[in-house]
């Protein structure tokens, strides 16, 4: 048996391995990517925009044109989110409800509308018994992204309509899903340190808490700090949208346009973004910057640091990828409007909680890694959100195993407005794939084959 399993893992290397030159000749935009590194466009949304770079063009005649860097913007339903974050904290309020209406509704509420539809939120927030025992049954489940994916597929269970792609039953079932996520997440992680040998603890979200408050309420027992309870809900703000090419997005609208429920279709979406590449990116930085304060004596010295990283991009350090997470985006270049506001409530939070120390040493690899990674790229690539939201939960004291389920519990938002948005444009998304070659192979009997 192992023989065969051999023999199928060398033929899958051997035939399915494309060359460069294969993939230019066939004129193939892998990754759904242009050759100047934009994207393909292939839908439209009112949903997100995201700005990285504008392109010039260079020679009208040919429609030739040229991407120019330029600093990061990010727009939830053609408002500026680093604007929505300021007025939010300006106003001292918490503002994730508020975008979460944005996105699903696309204009801004009233405040009568503003105060139903958190009510409405506070009122779905609880777990049914039998939302409960779903979560029980992940008793063993290690991976929180697993168990996350397990729970929201099998809640289909407890919809009388789960299969619906009726706008109304649709709407209900987003708006459920995004109460009920932080109590998910958060009994997850509970469920998991009771089959450690923890004492169980299982807690009910407080009517009077926002999202933000009642996540931080259940996961430690107890009502959060205030001002670390408004920067948690600054990080939900910006995880809760991207646009639509994001690859946990593009996965929920494909399985929607399929006609799928909205269960198996944020289910998709989960499991796209628990890819390291994706929403496991942040625990990926929090285990390299683990691994680098191994290797680095001397946190003030920029030779030491560099020395490290230049080791770990020729993959002699590290988990053999070549990778220095946390830096670089497919669409931001200059910077990340997220990372930069994300920065400055992690330099808060250093002050606040004695880790000065530790924010500085993000600070100067932030500087010696994206100088390292410009120039052997030969294109900016600048520190992304996943670089520092992971430093800031860690002070917040969210371990590291829910990095990536809050990135769920926050997009999930993105994600619900993006389906119901696709349910409306009624087409399946059905991209072409070619062959590498259009020969046609003769077929052998089996006695013939050698």
């Amino acid at each position: 048996m192992e023989n065969i399993l051999k023999k199928i893992e060398k033929l899958t290397l051997l035939n399915d391995y494309l060359t460069p030159e294969v993939v230019r000749e066939r004129d193939v935009k892998l990754g759904l990517r242009n050759p100047d590194g934009s994207g393909v466009v292939v839908g439209i949304t009112t949903k997100g925009r995201v700005d990285g770079y504008e392109k010039v063009l260079k020679d009208p005649e040919k429609r030739i044109y040229e991407v120019k860097p330029i600093p990061g913007r990010l727009f939830y339903c053609g408002y500026d989110v680093a604007k929505i974050v300021k007025a939010v904290e300006k106003q001292k309020k918490f503002g994730f409800e508020e975008v979460a209406y944005l996105l699903l509704a696309g204009e801004l509420p009233k405040p009568s509308d503003l105060t139903m539809f958190t009510q409405e939120l506070n009122k779905r927030r609880s777990l049914s018994r039998a939302e409960r025992q779903i979560i029980m049954g992940e008793v063993e489940n290690d991976n929180q992204m697993y168990a996350l994916h397990s729970v929201i597929s099998h809640m289909s269970r407890c919809d009388e309509e789960p299969e619906s792609t009726d706008i109304a039953i649709v709407c209900r079932q987003s708006i459920n899903l995004i109460a009920k996520f932080p109590t998910i997440v958060a009994t997850n992680y509970n469920v998991l340190r009771y089959s450690k040998g923890f004492d169980l603890k299982i807690l009910r979200p407080k009517p009077e808490l926002s999202t933000a408050e009642n996540f931080l309420y259940l996961l430690h027992g107890d009502t959060p700090d205030d001002e670390d309870a408004h920067i948690f809900d600054i990080a939900l703000i910006l995880h809760a949208e991207h646009g639509g090419g994001n690859n946990s997005t593009f996965t929920v609208r494909s399985v929607s346009s399929s006609g799928a429920g909205t269960y198996m279709a944020i289910a998709a979406g989960i499991a796209s973004l628990s890819g390291h590449l994706h929403g496991g990116a942040n625990e990926s930085v929090k285990m390299m910057m683990k691994e680098l304060k191994k290797g680095v004596k001397n946190w003030d010295s920029e030779r030491e640091i560099k020395t490290y990283l230049s080791r770990r991009l020729e993959k002699k350090t590290g988990d053999g990828s070549g990778k220095i997470y946390g830096f670089g985006h497919a669409v931001y270049t200059v910077s990340d409007p997220r990372a930069l506001i994300l920065k400055e409530y992690a330099r808060k939070l250093a002050e606040k909680h004695d880790m000065m120390e530790e924010f500085l040493l993000y600070d100067k690899i932030e500087a010696v890694a994206s100088k390292m990674l410009s120039e052997r790229n030969g294109k900016l690539l600048s520190a992304n959100v996943d670089y520092y939201s992971g430093l800031v939960y860690e002070m917040l004291g969210i371990p590291k195993e829910l990095y990536t389920p809050i990135f769920a519990m926050a997009r999930v938002v993105g994600w619900c407005a993006h389906r119901i948005e696709q349910i409306m444009q009624g087409k399946i998304l059905r991209p072409a794939y070619i062959q590498v070659s259009s020969e046609e192979r003769k077929y052998l009997n089996l006695r013939e084959r050698k």
